[in-house]
């Protein structure tokens, strides 16, 4: 107890700093929410006016005191540019990240750990080596790449799917599935090939280790080996990659949405830093990095608990 209450503490001290860090970064950009609303067709005076009224001429610490006040409270302000409550900007957009990153994080992790495990429990075979050819292929290509050619095969060449990951007008994304599968498909060609990967070498090593050599000599079968004693050694070490991946996939996923023009927070992020809407940016990234720390707080609880040997959290 006495650990998670460590590690909650130092989350809330993580969270705390990224906020201070991303509100340095708008507010050393250039320009501000004021100038990037009116652009050229207002005056100095109209521009000071509105500055004045959005509370941007007081000093960057007071506004910042501001903010994390009734952050703190659930109030995460208002936009700069349209008015409306951040909360419920990113309410709007949240779900449809969510269902997007929870969707590649259900295949991710079985796919990993499946494949992994049938890989390095080939290792040598032809099974072994078209596994590590197509994911040293994959890992060795940045997901716009990938994303363009699943683009080209998918949508221009085959006509399967939409190029835009774009629900109808009156529509969810939840009604019209097949939106989802390019920006998945792209999710998951790096962050699936290298865990798969990390499981492998993980299972390499744990079917030579001392413990799966005795249970084989003590007449257990090779199944329940596998299950007792190798494939837990081998997901312990991939569980906090896992975890980076599953919270980059909830919260970070700026390319693909971006690539394919999908409703999401990463689109409401990119619109709002290039409006200088600060309070929408401070809100999305609270809830990125919330996930994020979430995440790798539950990935050492469950890395403890798959490894008796290792209770400690440090």
């Amino acid at each position: 107890m006495r650990a998670v209450l460590r590690r909650l503490a130092v989350a809330a001290g993580t969270l705390l700093a990224a906020s201070v860090l991303v509100f340095a970064a708008t507010a050393l950009a250039p320009g501000d929410a004021a100038a990037a609303r009116l652009g050229g067709r207002a005056g100095p005076e109209q521009i000071a006016a509105l500055r004045h009224s959005l509370g941007l001429d007081q000093p960057a610490w007071i506004r910042y005191g501001h903010w994390l006040w009734h952050a703190v409270q659930g109030d995460l302000g208002t936009s700069y540019a349209s008015g409306r409550p951040v909360a419920q900007l990113i309410a709007e957009r949240a779900g449809n990240s969510l269902l997007l990153g929870a969707v590649a994080a259900a295949l991710l992790v079985p796919l990993a750990v499946g494949l992994g495990l049938w890989a390095g429990l080939r290792a040598g075979r032809a099974a072994d080596r078209v596994v590590s050819t197509a994911t040293l292929a994959l890992v060795s290509l940045p997901e716009f790449v990938v994303g363009t050619l699943l683009v080209l095969l998918l949508a221009v060449g085959l006509g399967w799917l939409p190029a835009v990951s774009l629900p109808s007008a009156g529509h969810s994304v939840a009604a019209e599935p097949r939106v989802l599968v390019l920006p998945v498909l792209t999710l998951l060609s790096v962050s699936l090939a290298q865990n798969v990967r990390l499981v492998r070498a993980g299972v390499l090593a744990a079917t030579d280790s001392e413990a799966a050599r005795t249970a084989r000599l003590g007449g257990i079968p090779e199944h329940r080996v596998v299950l007792r004693w190798v494939l837990p050694a081998a997901v312990v070490p991939a569980v906090p990659v896992l975890a980076r991946y599953l919270a980059y996939l909830l919260g970070g996923t700026l390319v693909a949405e971006t690539l394919f023009g999908y409703p999401g927070l990463a689109a409401a992020l990119v619109n709002a830093t290039a409006a200088r809407d600060v309070p929408v940016v401070q809100g999305v990234a609270l809830i990125v990095a919330g996930v994020t720390v979430t995440l790798n707080l539950l990935a050492d609880l469950l890395a403890a608990a798959l490894n008796p040997a290792a209770r400690s959290l440090s």
